[in-house]
């Protein structure tokens, strides 16, 4: 399965900065697959370790941090000796062995003619406690589930994907062309971007086995909770999880911790919350009344949305069945086109790697679902889950801000009405590049 990630490692590799590489992300996306077939393709050999699989190899770790004498016992230990520059080292769950972690530090310093390739699905709970770590002596690429235009690669349809990256403009798309990329971006609504349900998907075609595949992993992630995170904190785990289909299913769907008990208190749940965040399950959106930059020093850290990190979990979670593949647009406006809005925010926050902000009127009266900073500007987005384009919220955004352009993602093609360009839905990828790069 081709992931667009490959790309950057191989940017890794090459590089004169060259660090130990700490791949992040959820469990689940991907992270072992994709290094090991870097290893196997892109080197002579790899040398494989996983501190989850086998905690005794910390011990290795726990004497002198020396980098070659570390070498030398791994060596020892796979009876093969690892060669600088031509073997990839991969150290896979790295989090269980906080030694490990801290010894990326010495290997950046005394061994850099190594090429050292590290993966954790839950290092950013590690990152976030007071432990020692090696600031400053990685390079961090973060993991994330399938986008849709890695979705179409991987369902054998490249040439859609090319269709879309090689737009030039806001001309409609052939009508043929449009309704199978809505077909298609109907299905991803259900698959989602998890590799195991989307190559199940492939092979099988079987949307009830899939579905299947998908609450196996969130049951694997509520044993995370009760595995990774301190006892107070699994109950409420839980609970935040749970209650996030019920959040998105709001009108304004701002994350509300009192929506989930009554009488919870926010600063009792923070810490969970901050939990799901750090080890990749969630997403979070923060309201802005200002659309100046840089966004970050206007958001409303105490007001934000909470998005699932793949549209295909969220359908799992509200137990959505396959039968909403049937019938015109009804599984894109279910739950209130809540299913819309987490797809365009993981779009977003994958394929961009940009923080998420949405917009609120002072008065509360208008509400823009997403705004993007790029090139110090400020572009705002509406995703709608139908085919009106009406949008009293963009209007009253535009008689506030008077940006350059305005932008909305919905079932429509691609159009562009003077001011306001529509991005349907399944390129949404393209903004706001497509205007920079055609603006007049």
């Amino acid at each position: 399965m081709k992931r667009d990630i490959y790309r950057k490692m191989l940017e890794w590799k090459s590089s004169k900065r060259r660090k130990p590489l700490l791949l992040r992300g959820a469990r689940q996306v991907g992270k072992t697959y994709i290094l090991q077939k870097f290893g196997r393709e892109e080197y002579e050999n790899v040398a494989y370790f996983n501190f989850e699989e086998n905690p005794a190899l910390d011990d290795f770790f726990r004497q002198k941090l020396d980098p070659k004498a570390i070498i030398a016992n791994l060596s020892l230990y796979l009876d093969h000796e690892i060669k600088p520059g031509t073997d990839l080292i991969i150290f896979d769950e790295i989090q269980a062995s906080n030694y490990a972690l801290n010894a990326l530090k010495y290997f950046s310093e005394q061994a850099g003619e190594h090429h050292i390739a590290t993966a954790g699905s839950l290092i950013g709970i590690t990152l976030s406690r007071p432990k020692s770590f090696p600031v400053g002596k990685v390079n961090f690429l973060n993991m994330y589930p399938l986008t849709f235009l890695e979705y179409l690669c991987a369902v054998g349809k490249p040439g859609l994907r090319q269709l879309l990256e090689t737009k030039k403009d806001f001309i409609p798309f052939p009508q043929p062309f449009h309704n199978e990329l809505v077909e298609w971006l109907r299905k991803y609504f259900f698959v989602g971007g998890m590799p195991e349900p989307v190559k199940h998907f492939v092979e099988t075609g079987n949307l009830t086995e899939v579905r299947e595949n998908q609450k196996e992993i969130i049951d694997s992630y509520m044993l995370d909770f009760a595995k990774h995170s301190i006892t107070s904190d699994i109950p409420k785990l839980g609970m935040i999880w749970n209650s996030i289909p019920a959040h998105l299913s709001r009108e304004n769907k701002k994350f509300i911790f009192s929506a989930i008990r009554k009488s919870v208190r926010a600063r009792e749940y923070e810490s969970a919350l901050q939990w799901l965040e750090a080890a990749g399950l969630i997403y979070k959106a923060y309201q802005v009344t200002a659309a100046k930059c840089p966004l970050k020093g206007y958001m409303n850290r105490s007001s934000f949305k909470v998005f699932v990190l793949d549209v295909g979990l969220l359908g799992a979670m509200a137990n959505l069945s396959p039968r909403a593949l049937v019938g015109n647009g009804s599984l894109f406006s279910g739950y209130k086109g809540a299913f819309v809005k987490n797809y365009v925010a993981q779009q977003l926050h994958a394929g961009k790697q940009i923080d998420l902000c949405y917009w609120t009127s002072r008065g509360k009266k208008a509400e823009l679902d997403f705004l993007c900073e790029f090139d110090s500007h400020i572009y705002p987005l509406e995703a709608k889950a139908g085919i009106n384009p009406k949008s009293k919220s963009l209007n009253s955004f535009d008689h506030q801000f008077r940006p350059v352009v305005l932008s909305r993602t919905t079932l429509l093609n691609m159009r562009r009405d003077g001011k306001i360009c529509n991005y349907p839905l399944y390129a949404v990828s393209l903004f706001p590049e497509l205007y920079l790069g055609i603006k007049e």
